[in-house]
């Protein structure tokens, strides 16, 4: 791909940090979400279709609840979200509407995601949506969650999501132009990345260099975001949300940002769901022979090929997959308990019944139910 093809109509997943968003963490920057929609209006015009992830809710409900400080504790920043929630979506509905364009409030959970039938539902729902020529808002609903309310997690929900409606492409709106070979604060030498594949492992380290408003770990939610949409066949651009017009000329092509490169062939809706999981219940360390069949030859995971089991997992749940130095080889679910997978590892299946009692399947997991996570 290269930034000429941005001009082709596409589906678009604009991502919207709060790092751009806000006044800096007290409410929304209004002025700038009145020029994005500008933009937006124009790339539908063009024949885009569009979905946001939008950040926010949690600063905007600071300042109608008159805080003048983020709280601490998990339920003050519940109901700050929830405060701020209607906030963030009449701000955008508002100005939409100046374009005669409908909106959808769309709250999601880690939760949603990991069960399969949410997951379709909240697919389907999308979907439809998009076919109705509406704008999808969606944003993670920090009012339930606990885990969830902490800087960056939009970017991972960012990446799910062009899973969720087959995006073209990510679009991350951030406070820094791209990503850096180096921290531009710290040396004046540092050189913006203006493309890349999405899975270069050059890039973690690249990341962990990116230091500023972002953090340490905001480049790397980013790459992660990026690594996720390329299972689905889209690449990711990350731009400076504060540029003017940034939106139409993304879509014009123009030459901002770091453009990451969706590299490999799109995996299947399930295994894309599959490798977008975030609750793993559990790893299995496979040996030698094992890592070498899954990672080539793509096969199920026999028990004979795993050295080791941690966790608490019963039949049904993920796993990971690791190898001996404790890199991720690969994800799936599992046909047995962690007690019983315990019992038959080394073992080959043919033995299953004998020690068990019983053997439901051959395999711990089925290639079916498997995807390699290394990119």
């Amino acid at each position: 791909m290269d930034r000429s093809q941005l001009k082709t109509p596409g589906r678009w997943v604009i991502k919207i940090g709060s790092a751009v968003l806000t006044n800096d963490g007290l409410g929304l920057d209004l002025a700038r979400i009145r020029d994005w929609v500008v933009d937006i209006a124009a790339l539908r015009e063009a024949g885009h279709q569009v979905v946001l992830v939008s950040s926010g809710a949690v600063a905007e409900g600071l300042v109608r609840l008159g805080w003048t400080s983020r709280p601490q504790t998990v339920h003050e920043l519940q109901a700050a979200a929830a405060v701020g929630q209607t906030g963030l979506v009449q701000a955008y509905e508002t100005e939409f509407a100046k374009y005669q364009v409908r909106t959808a409030q769309i709250l999601l959970t880690a939760d949603d995601l990991s069960d399969r039938q949410r997951y379709l539902n909240a697919r389907s729902a999308i979907q439809e949506l998009i076919k109705l020529g509406v704008v999808p808002i969606i944003n993670e609903n920090d009012t339930v969650g606990t885990e969830e309310i902490r800087f960056g997690d939009n970017d991972t929900l960012a990446g799910l999501v062009c899973n969720l409606v087959e995006a073209d492409r990510l679009v991350i709106l951030t406070d820094r132009d791209g990503l850096y070979n180096a921290d531009p604060d710290a040396d004046k030498n540092a050189e913006l990345v203006s493309v890349a594949n999405s899975g270069d492992k050059r890039l973690e380290k690249m990341a962990g260099a990116s230091i500023g408003a972002l953090g340490r770990g905001g480049m790397a939610t980013k790459l992660k975001a990026a690594a996720l949409a390329a299972r689905s066949g889209a690449s990711c651009i990350i731009a400076n949300g504060r540029e003017n017009q940034i939106v139409s000329r993304l879509g014009a092509g123009e030459n901002l940002g770091t453009l990451l490169i969706a590299g490999n062939t799109p995996v299947g809706a399930r295994k894309q769901w599959l490798a977008g999981q975030l609750q793993v219940k559990g790893k299995l360390t496979l040996d030698d022979g094992a890592v070498k069949v899954l990672s080539e030859s793509g096969r199920s995971l026999l028990p004979v090929g795993i050295t080791s089991v941690s966790g608490n997992f019963v039949r049904g749940e993920l796993v990971s997959c690791i190898a001996e130095d404790g890199s991720e080889l690969a994800r799936g679910l599992v046909n047995y308990s962690a007690e019983d997978a315990m019992k038959i590892i080394g073992k080959p299946s043919a033995q299953i019944s004998s020690i068990l009692g019983y053997c439901d399947d051959e395999e711990i997991i089925h290639r079916d139910n498997l995807v390699l996570t290394t990119v």
